[in-house]
Parts: C-alpha cells; structure tokens; sequence
C-alpha cells in the first residue's frame, strides 16, 4: 500500500487540526502542486466524520460533487464543513479545504436512507467493465491500466493507444495511522477520471476543475476501477463520464470537467510507479 496522503498535526487551539501533506499528496504540475486525489479524501474524511458525529448510521453517501477551484499548494491545510439540511431520509453536507486562510477547494455530498426496491423491473445496461485477477502482481505501482491489446498493465508497460480507457486504483490512506474507508476511497479514486477521459496520443494535456461521483452502493474492498463511457470536446473543454466498479461489479458513475493546457503534457508511465516525491519535478497530474 502506498504511503499515506497526509500526516495529521494538532491546531494552535488544541481541538483543531492540519492536514501535512506527504511525498503521494504531490501532484507533477509543478513541484509545490497537491494533487486532486488527496484533496478530495481529506474533504471526504471531514464529510464523513461530520455525518458520523451526527450520530446517522442509518444513511449512506450517494453523491459526491469536487470543485478545484484554485491549485491547493503542498503546504498546511484545514478543512471544515457545513450541515446544510439534514432530515428523516436525507443529509446535505458542504466541506471546504483551506490554505493559509484561504478556500482552495470544496465538495458537496448527498447521504439518503436506503429504503425498498420496487418490485418493477427496470432495463439497464448490459455492460460490466471487469477488474483484474485478484493474484496479479502490480509491484510497487499504485495503479493498472487496462488495454484490449495487452490486458492489465502497470503504468510504466501500458500501451499509449485509445485502447487505454479504464484503470484499477489500489488503496492511499489519506490519514497516517488511519484505517481508509470505502467513502474515503471512491471520493479520492474519482479524481482519476481526468485520466480515463483525456488521455490522449501527448500524453494528458487537461486539467480537471471539478469531479462528480454517483454511488448506489459504497465500494467491497479497498482497490476500485474507472472505466471510459464517452467524452465530448470543444474548444479545449472536455466533458467525460465514466463507470465506477470493484471486485463485485459497477458501483456508480463519474463525471468530470476539464480544460486543456497544452503548455504541459503528463507522461502516466512514469506517474503513479509508487515513487511519487521522485515524480514532484516532472511535469504530473493532479490525478
């Protein structure tokens, strides 16, 4: 498992704390730049804690909305959050990560009690993307991508081709000493859907501004897939959505908006190979 995102320091008033981000949290659009992934597990933690101390066991987080409005730095942060309604069925949460006092990013999430399924049949799609073998061996990588042409790779062997839609994301806690949940994982895995969306023949040349996760069940197991549904682009803005699945099948789906930065290109073979404070000089995702 690769080390964690941040490491946990008490805040000058003794009740508060900071999030310190470590060598993972590092993002290669520069060498002072955390990545989105990090980002959006500590804004899921704080979310989750809150809905905890509400003491509302009966709920469970259905979506999941990240704006990275401005580039969060590797220094220093502090989350809070907001109760926005919280009612019989359903609870509204708002969280923002701060840096030196300022909102760098936020993330809003739906909790809904689950109820009843109707007996109605209801048609969907027949499609599973499917995970790979359980014994296969990623070595120090911190995920897989998938190919019709070679099968599972780790980043460093993946075939640069439009093949290349889906990826398998093993587990970063976001907090040292902390066991990472499933909540925790999917909200940070989604951030990876700039990666199966924009990848393109230069390597990755966007850069998402925001991430929308739908989940209908949270995540068995702490390794998760992204797979490619379809993606539209004008004018240097893209939209994709993908599929989210686990070991038992599609758990939800996930949007995200980008737009390009032609400037910088990110070579996904050399990100992501478990060595990430190495990778802080190259020109990286914040995937």
């Amino acid at each position: 498992m690769t080390s964690a995102f941040f490491r946990l320091v008490p805040g000058r008033d003794g009740r508060s704390e900071k999030y310190l981000p470590q060598s993972s949290a590092g993002s290669g659009w520069g060498s002072e730049h955390m990545r989105g992934m990090a980002v959006s597990g500590a804004l899921a933690r704080a979310t989750e804690r809150t809905v905890k101390e509400l003491g509302r066991q009966d709920l469970q987080p259905v979506r999941w909305t990240l704006d990275l409005f401005r580039p969060p730095g590797m220094k220093p942060s502090v989350t809070s959050t907001t109760v926005v309604r919280e009612g019989r069925r359903l609870c509204l949460v708002d969280s923002v990560l701060s840096q030196d006092g300022e909102a760098v990013a936020r993330a809003s999430a739906l909790y809904l009690s689950p109820t009843t399924t109707p007996e109605g049949m209801v048609w969907t799609s027949a499609y599973s993307p499917q995970p790979p073998p359980e014994d296969y061996s990623a070595g120090s990588a911190e995920r897989l991508y998938y190919s019709d042409s070679a099968g599972w790779t780790p980043p460093a062997d993946a075939p640069q081709n439009g093949d290349r839609k889906q990826i398998w994301q093993f587990a970063i806690p976001v907090v040292e000493g902390e066991p990472l949940t499933a909540f925790q994982m999917a909200a940070s895995v989604a951030d990876a859907a700039n990666v199966i969306s924009n990848l393109g023949s230069a390597g990755l040349e966007f850069i998402n501004a925001d991430v929308t996760l739908t989940l209908a069940r949270l995540p068995e197991g702490l390794e998760l897939g992204l797979a490619a549904l379809d993606r539209a682009e004008q004018h240097g803005i893209s939209v994709g959505t993908g599929l989210v699945f686990d070991r038992v099948g599609v758990v939800g789906s996930v949007t995200v908006s980008a737009v390009g930065n032609a400037r910088r290109a990110v070579d996904l073979r050399e990100f992501g190979q478990g060595d990430v404070a190495a990778l802080q000089t190259n020109s990286s995702a914040t995937t």
